[in-house]
């Protein structure tokens, strides 16, 4: 992993605090990151956390373009949820904002999750200094701020079996947007929602539909080969063999938020422009 990453397990949940960057379903790197990069994506923080102040909101979707996806014809590649904090008490109370998602270090095939800053989320060399975030209906927020907070209750639906291209309705892989999507399913059906089968069973009836990628046999094997946080065998075989890969995405999960109501359309953000490097 890029730079000292400063983490402890808190509980038994899996739930980590981290302290520096972290990557999101890729290979480890050992060159730290430049001053332009720490530059931009602190800019990029700063933009973001003014634009979800101005949403009045508690707690948002938020989408990060860490890699191009643009083959598929994806725009987003990993959302995490972003939720109002506070640090110190009393008088000295300070609003700060916080993001819990799920990351995958160094493309191994597990993961955990993650409380970061802002600052934190966007530290990662992304391929656009760019986000997008999807207010959530006031009822949702409300429902989600505990959960967020706690270790545990975030935790609930969390399996640290990894699979970057994981089964949208499979329990035995899980990865970075499926996990947020599901705590968000147990989050609007509290009653109906307790496990991670009845949130998939809910998110079909709300009608939630995965990307469809189009992956050759070549481009399949040389990723199962070659990488072990990519795995195909949590796919129907019929649709795997024919070289249609469902699995959640950023976008998909934007598109289903307007769509029900859930949350409002996604309002991007790019890096102030006055601060943008000088080619």
């Amino acid at each position: 992993m890029r730079g000292a990453i400063a983490a402890a397990a808190l509980g038994t949940a899996g739930l980590f605090l981290a302290a520096g960057p972290a990557l999101a379903g890729r290979p480890c790197e050992d060159k730290q990151p430049t001053v332009d990069q720490i530059r931009r994506g602190m800019d990029l923080a700063q933009a973001t956390a003014a634009a979800l102040d101005r949403s009045g909101a508690d707690v948002v979707l938020l989408a990060r373009a860490g890699q191009n996806l643009s083959e598929y014809g994806l725009r987003w590649s990993h959302v995490g949820f972003v939720y109002r904090d506070t640090v110190g008490s009393g008088a000295d109370a300070k609003p700060v904002w916080r993001v819990m998602h799920k990351l995958n270090q160094c493309g191994i095939a597990q993961a955990d999750l993650y409380r970061q800053g802002l600052g934190e989320f966007f530290m990662d060399n992304p391929f656009r200094y760019e986000a997008a975030f999807s207010v959530l209906k006031p009822e949702l927020q409300q429902a989600l701020l505990p959960m967020l907070r706690e270790n545990a209750r975030a935790a609930q639906l969390h399996t640290p079996d990894y699979n970057m291209v994981a089964y949208p309705w499979s329990v035995q892989y899980q990865q970075s947007n499926q996990w947020a999507l599901e705590t968000l399913a147990s989050a609007a059906a509290p009653r109906e929602v307790f496990n991670r089968p009845q949130a998939q069973d809910w998110l079909k009836r709300q009608g939630y539909q995965p990307s469809d990628l189009r992956l050759s046999t070549a481009k399949r094997l040389g990723a199962r080969i070659g990488m072990a946080n990519v795995a195909f065998d949590d796919h129907p075989s019929a649709r795997r063999f024919s070289g249609h890969i469902e699995t959640t995405t950023a976008d998909t999960i934007f598109s289903w938020l307007a769509r029900t109501g859930y949350g409002q359309a996604p309002q991007a953000v790019s890096q102030p422009v006055s601060r943008a490097p000088t080619p």
